[in-house]
């Protein structure tokens, strides 16, 4: 009877130590942490309206030719067109392409940079409910997945990749824009841009929160130095596009892993600040997603079209190899 008393204060002992813990702590538990607040934002001030698209032409430059980096020279599909094997989830690192799109590009016309094209890449928000209005996939609805800066594309994918096959080049597509405009509003110093409602819901879903220090948290798949992003960088703005991440220098890739970038991944980038263009900045953090390949030319690389960004790093990220426009908006 005394041995069982004992055991008993000594298991009421543990458990006032782990509750103890748990209070002063912390608890990551699946990438979330205990305490997490729910996102808020001006939801109820968003517009919501309609852009049209179609999908685009396949396009090379004046010569087919592409010079790389290293100083060699090949030729290699590029942006456009409706690419059935390449969709978000897959590699895009480790493909026989250049810039290339994942699954069905838009574009507004070869008016690329008129008001209406900037619109239309403006106003599609990753996320976004896409329905196809006509050709032999009339009806199908899919999402917005990305944005491509110069050609001014927008990037969408659905569930069923069957579906990529029934499509052609000048077929068109509803966008039902929503989301620019938006502002978080029990977080301070976070930007969001090119985040539509369905986006922040799925985040939420997946673990996205404000942590009781008023950081907002965010998973991600990998992280990405700024000392690395390219083409892109001199922008005014980040509410189009999207800007490149290098990978000519073997050391960082093995370091940071970026061997392993698929299409849709979430990154954080660490001292990039793209309040207002994209700069780099000591502390700074910006979280976005990848939108088209790697590129052998210099100073490209997989694309980043930009979701939050904080210049004094109110952003905090958790690692998570489902942070993928896969398993958020296309499961």
């Amino acid at each position: 009877m005394l041995r069982m008393n004992s055991l008993s204060v000594s298991s009421a002992r543990a458990a006032v130590i782990i509750i103890a813990f748990m209070l002063i702590f912390p608890v990551v538990v699946t990438g979330q942490v205990a305490g997490l607040k729910k996102v808020e934002y001006n939801k109820e001030y968003l517009v919501q309206n309609v852009v049209v698209g179609t999908i685009a032409p396949a396009r090379l430059g004046s010569t087919p030719y592409r010079l790389g980096a290293d100083g060699t020279v090949s030729i290699l599909p590029a942006t456009g067109s409706v690419t059935f094997n390449y969709r978000t989830g897959d590699t895009a690192v480790k493909l026989a392409g250049d810039h290339v799109e994942p699954a069905v590009t838009l574009y507004y016309s070869d008016d690329r940079g008129g008001s209406e094209s900037r619109a239309f890449n403006i106003l599609s928000c990753v996320g976004n409910e896409v329905k196809v209005l006509t050709g032999e996939a009339k009806g199908a609805t899919g999402v917005v997945i990305g944005k491509h800066g110069g050609s001014e594309h927008v990037m969408v994918d659905f569930k069923n990749p069957e579906v990529l096959k029934t499509m052609l080049p000048g077929d068109k597509m509803a966008v039902y824009a929503y989301g620019v405009g938006m502002e978080l509003t029990n977080v301070k110093d976070v930007k969001t841009m090119n985040m539509s409602p369905q986006l922040i819901e799925a985040f939420t879903r997946a673990g996205m929160g404000i942590t009781p220090a008023g950081k907002l948290r965010v998973p991600v798949a990998l992280t990405v130095p700024a000392k690395i992003m390219g083409s892109g960088l001199g922008s005014d703005h980040v509410y189009s596009g999207d800007y490149d991440i290098q990978l000519f220098d073997e050391k960082v890739n093995r370091e940071y892993g970026l061997d392993k970038l698929r299409f849709g991944d979430i990154v954080a980038i660490i001292d990039a600040d793209n309040s207002y263009g994209r700069i780099y900045k000591t502390g700074a953090i910006t979280i976005g997603v990848i939108t088209h390949s790697g590129s052998v030319i210099a100073g490209h690389g997989p694309g980043v079209t930009t979701l939050f960004t904080s210049s004094n790093g109110n952003i905090e990220f958790h690692t998570d190899s489902k942070a993928n426009l896969l398993y958020l908006l296309l499961q």
